[in-house]
């Protein structure tokens, strides 16, 4: 006699082929904000050890008044991305690579160094606890990581923290550009620097960014994107795009600025390999002024717009205007879209940038869609 069963429920199936994403969310409308999520990680560091991982749904910190992060500026942030692919995998984008410098930050600081380990640990994590905050394909939309960390040790005098507090957590960003990639105006401005040579500008710490928002300020005033901020000892030589790396293109070249006040980015980094993989011979030097009009096309780079093309460059000291054009050029265009079919699973990863992370499928059914793989 054969038995009847009844049919599973959903609390006993799984589903592993369904996309588990936000409801009501306007992914187009997105903008680079802080939007909260259900949970971030943490780790503690005191009496000589870190603690292990805590994952908490609270936004906030609760510290002493008198943090050495409060007064001394003893903090490092990173910024990457996860990225939902055309084939529905989840993609971290280069998340070692950002240990590895957040690494180098809390060394200069001399804050204890976290693991490589614990950093990829927790950013996978966060992505996971958060994957119903995941744009959906298509939207131009990613999750944005933001794992920083604070000296949390109270005390008046200057002095390395012993304490410290490393947190991971996220947001769902919109696209950089919310109507396809276009070239962008900015300003040199010699009257403020970006970083002074052989300070913190080569890592990533919240005093360089502060130190930048009054020239920014004033650009955005006169109506410019972002301010070009040269060498401060000479200010001779570009070195900064606002936040951004820069780059320019002439004879087949990618040329962009060495030196030790810039932040090595990491998207710059992976520029240089595509260009390379595209025959364009890469520079890594000073790149003088006077060299701007020289460039066939140029523009800034980062983790938050990929490439911000350049159509104008006006000079606020010496009025000059350097002009690229208003629609973006082949050469920019090209990196972009190489950089972005990577991170989007439309391309082979043959650098193995990619972390692919095993998201559940199997909870919140409530904001289950009907899209498949």
């Amino acid at each position: 006699m054969r038995r009847r069963t009844a049919a599973p429920s959903w609390d006993n199936v799984v589903k592993p082929l369904k996309l588990i994403i936000m409801e009501n969310m306007d992914w187009g409308a997105l903008g680079f904000d802080y939007r909260k999520t259900d949970a971030n990680v943490r780790y503690y560091y005191t009496d000589g050890k870190w603690s292990e991982m805590e994952v908490t749904g609270d936004e906030y910190i609760k510290i002493h008044m008198s943090a050495s992060c409060l007064h001394y500026g003893i903090e490092l942030f990173e910024g990457l991305k996860a990225f939902r692919g055309v084939d529905g995998k989840v993609r971290l984008f280069r998340v070692e690579e950002n240990a590895k410098r957040l690494q180098s930050s809390a060394e200069r600081l001399c804050l204890p160094v976290p693991t490589i380990e614990m950093i990829v640990k927790a950013c996978v994590e966060v992505v996971k606890r958060n994957e119903k905050y995941i744009p959906p394909y298509g939207t131009g939309a990613s999750l944005y990581l933001r794992p920083v960390m604070f000296g949390t040790t109270a005390g008046l005098g200057v002095k390395p923290a012993k304490d410290a507090l490393l947190i991971v957590y996220c947001s769902p960003v919109g696209a950089y550009f919310k109507d396809g990639i276009k070239p962008i105006s900015v300003a040199i401005d010699r009257e403020q620097d970006r970083a002074a040579p052989r300070g913190t500008g080569d890592v990533k710490v919240g005093g360089n960014y502060a130190s930048s928002l009054l020239s920014g300020e004033n650009g955005h005033k006169l109506g410019y994107s972002n301010i070009m901020y040269l060498d401060a000892a000479e200010h001779k030589y570009i070195e900064e795009c606002g936040a951004c790396n820069f780059f320019g293109i002439k004879e087949g070249k990618y040329i962009t600025p060495k030196s030790s006040s810039v932040l090595p980015s990491i998207t710059n980094k992976s520029l240089r390999q595509l260009a390379r993989d595209m025959g364009l011979e890469v520079e890594d030097r000073l790149i003088p002024v006077e060299e701007l009009p020289t460039f066939e096309e140029c523009g800034g780079c980062g983790t938050a717009a990929v490439i911000s093309p350049i159509g104008k460059i006006f000079d606020m000291q010496t009025n000059d205007i350097y002009e690229y054009g208003t629609e973006v050029g082949k050469v920019c265009m090209e990196l972009y879209t190489r950089l972005q079919d990577i991170q989007y699973g439309r391309a082979e990863d043959k650098y193995n940038w990619c972390t692919i992370v095993a998201v559940s499928y199997t909870h919140l059914r409530a904001h289950e869609t009907d899209q498949y793989l």
